[in-house]
């Protein structure tokens, strides 16, 4: 059986959710696992998908990235699949599609995955590097407090005997931050 998981990391990317359900359903795809959340959050949709697939199928994904988020991460994926004879095909990988179930298949898995990982760090660093040049020219503040703004409303509610979730909900802030402002006097 060839079994497809689909992911995309936020709700308005609605199209490419739309082109991986499109693109696993034209490759023979019967069933699908489908979620919308990072990479980094609990995807309890390819935790099903693992779940699910048995020894003979395929677990087929559009693109690596929306798989797995790091060399590591990866190849623990394909060790399961492998584990439980199932194996993985990304249908866009380089402008070609490649299958674990050929040792040469998984080599340039493995190296692609790496150089993925490779790249993204080198971005995160470039990027690291920007916000040190830009506070040190005095352009970067980072994100300006949410919670702090509405100190002054949260005490005044709060004496007028306001519960902290209902303080939350009114002013859009989380609970945590009510609690924190009364905790510290702000």
């Amino acid at each position: 059986m060839l079994v497809g998981y689909c992911r995309t990391s936020t709700i308005e990317q609605e199209a490419g959710l739309e082109a991986q359900r499109r693109d696993l359903g034209a490759s023979g795809c019967t069933k699908l696992f489908v979620e919308q959340v990072s990479s980094v959050g609990k995807r309890d949709q390819l935790m099903a998908a693992l779940d699910f697939v048995r020894e003979g199928d395929t677990l087929a994904v559009t693109k690596l990235d929306r798989l797995a988020r790091s060399t590591t991460h990866l190849l623990a994926i394909v060790e399961q699949l492998d584990r439980k004879g199932v194996a993985l095909r990304i249908l866009d990988f380089g402008g070609s599609s490649v299958d674990t179930k050929s040792p040469s298949g998984r080599l340039m898995l493995t190296m692609f995955a790496a150089m993925g990982q490779f790249e993204r760090e080198m971005m995160l660093e470039r990027q690291r590097e920007g916000i040190a040049a830009a506070k040190a020219a005095g352009k970067y503040r980072g994100r300006s407090p949410t919670a702090k703004r509405h100190s002054t409303e949260v005490r005044t509610m709060r004496s007028a005997g306001k519960s902290a979730v209902e303080i939350a909900r009114v002013l859009g802030i989380s609970r945590a931050s009510v609690y924190r402002i009364f905790a510290s006097g702000i």
